[in-house]
């Protein structure tokens, strides 16, 4: 690794840092679950929220407005408002979903999805186990990864 790789790597793990030590919304919490029935989710959320959270859906690419969200703030589950995602990680990814460099630690879940035949690894709220989306190694610097986002999983909630 030559000199300005590992400055530039090293520049990014301390902005991350700084990202997730700043904001209230990563602040280390205790999360219970929430556990609600079908017809309570149902009531709860709009059909497509219900077809991606409780069902694995996945929303049309390019269908969201999160995709052209810029302000501050952070991208909290919308079946249980847990924050998840922090602005600062948010980049565009061009596949038409909101998609981040890395989550707010402690708030997502993983399990392998075979769906698509080969194995991909989804991941879902950690408070209401609602599906989010998959994370993928094509990503930006700092992590190399990319969660690819459902937006209507998720609410935006300025700060």
């Amino acid at each position: 690794m030559n000199r300005r790789n590992f400055v530039a790597t090293f520049a990014g793990l301390f902005a991350m840092h700084r990202i997730a030590a700043a904001a209230n919304p990563a602040d280390p919490i205790k999360i219970e679950k929430v556990k609600l029935s079908k017809e309570e989710w149902r009531k709860q959320l709009t059909s497509e929220q219900f077809a991606v959270l409780r069902h694995e859906d996945t929303e049309r690419p390019g269908s969201s407005p999160l995709n052209a969200e810029k302000r501050k703030g952070y991208y909290a589950c919308a079946g249980c408002d847990l924050p998840l995602f922090l602005s600062e990680t948010k980049y565009e990814s061009g596949t038409g979903w909101p998609s981040f460099f890395t989550f707010i630690p402690g708030r997502l879940g993983t399990k392998t999805d075979f769906k698509l035949i080969l194995p991909r690894t989804e991941y879902h709220c950690a408070r209401c186990d609602g599906h989010q989306g998959h994370v993928f190694d094509d990503g930006p610097k700092p992590t190399g990864k990319r969660y690819c986002n459902n937006g209507v999983a998720l609410k935006f909630v300025a700060t």
